[in-house]
């Protein structure tokens, strides 16, 4: 049955998201759940079946709330421009393409090719994202192969692994199970060969940590096993999935709720069309020295949440325990608000609701 067409491209609290298979399994390099959460969004505005509905428009407030912004600047709006028309997308050539040396055709492109911001006629700001032409295929004309799920479902979870576990099983929920490889597993989470490379870590952080949060939040729930034969060493090759119903989800979370949970952008001027660069340069931390600051104050916090929050809780736990970057005291408050949030069962959003106590230790500080 074909999709039903959509009236317009309003960011409206019930927009459901219909996504064909075809992109559900492409190999992509991995997001931010920032990125992702834009794009499933972007997925919910446009019209399945009207391929000139491909350029989505946001509300710049909008944007900076759903990419977590801490401050707008052009600056920053260029950098995560420059970021989403960097992700890319690989898919097999369904031609039957092969050579004797085992080459498989492929297609590889970006995901979007257009970034824009401009100011609308009422004097407001908009950011405008358009697909890229090797991606239209992949988004409309849905006829078959294709399934969908409210955007409620995507606004609470907390990393790209979660997110993207929830699509591949919604994928198959009719089905009740799916079989797949761990190689193709890792490949559609985006994962690097040095990502969880220990069985133990990989079933911690990705399965164990989805399974739960999916329980949780979504409309579906799972159990897995092992599947098939282990290989040399006992190594574990593929996982056998049973895709549930859920009815024990905490909340069914709007769009608009979802907003207004985010913190308002700060500018660094009074009107939004005075974004300039920042005259001081920001002192940028290595890529090593962050993966191991975000890792330590995550595990605080039983790996809950992206490195994105994590980092937005780490920015607040400074003000409140200053220190050294790896503070054993930093650690301990983090723990114990993280304790606290979760003792008071919260029906918002968990993160939200942890960053709002911290701030109120801040602002009583």
């Amino acid at each position: 049955m074909a999709v039903k067409e959509r009236k317009n491209n309003t960011l409206a609290s019930d927009n459901w998201v219909n996504k064909s298979n075809a992109l559900n399994e492409v190999r992509n390099n991995r997001m931010s759940i920032s990125q992702m959460r834009l794009f499933t969004i972007y997925l919910s505005k446009i019209n399945p079946l009207n391929i000139e509905s491909r350029e989505v428009i946001f509300k710049l407030d909008e944007y900076t709330k759903i990419m977590q912004f801490k401050q707008t600047n052009t600056t920053r709006l260029i950098k995560t421009a420059e970021d989403l028309l960097g992700i890319t997308i690989k898919y097999w050539d369904k031609t039957g393409e092969y050579s004797s040396d085992g080459l498989t055709g492929f297609v590889m492109s970006q995901l979007f090719k257009r970034f824009r911001l401009f100011k609308g006629e009422n004097n407001e700001w908009y950011v405008s994202i358009d697909c890229h032409d090797d991606a239209v295929k992949l988004m409309f004309d849905l006829q078959k192969y294709y399934f969908k799920y409210e955007l409620w479902n995507a606004l609470q979870l907390t990393s790209f692994n979660q997110q993207r576990m929830y699509e591949l099983l919604k994928q198959y929920e009719k089905i009740g199970e799916r079989v797949v490889t761990v190689k193709d597993l890792r490949e559609w989470l985006g994962l690097k060969n040095d990502d969880y490379p220990r069985w133990d870590n990989f079933k911690k952080r990705v399965l164990d940590a989805s399974q739960e949060a999916l329980a949780r939040y979504t409309d579906i729930q799972f159990k897995w096993e092992i599947a098939g034969k282990r290989g040399q060493g006992g190594k574990i090759n593929s996982i056998k999935f049973i895709i549930e119903k859920n009815n024990d989800y905490v909340r069914q979370i709007t769009l608009d709720d979802y907003l207004l949970e985010q913190d308002n952008p700060e500018y660094e001027h009074k009107e939004p069309e005075e974004f300039e660069r920042p005259e001081d340069e920001e002192i940028h931390t290595s890529d090593k020295e962050t993966d191991t600051y975000l890792d330590f104050y995550s595990e605080a916090c039983d790996n809950e949440y992206s490195n994105d929050e994590i980092q937005v809780l780490h920015d607040l736990l400074k003000d409140i325990v200053p220190g050294e970057l790896l503070s054993t005291e930093r650690y301990d408050y983090l723990r114990s608000k993280y304790h606290e949030m979760q003792s008071r069962k919260p029906k918002q959003s968990r993160f939200g609701y942890l960053k709002k106590i911290i701030k109120a230790d801040l602002e009583n500080k």
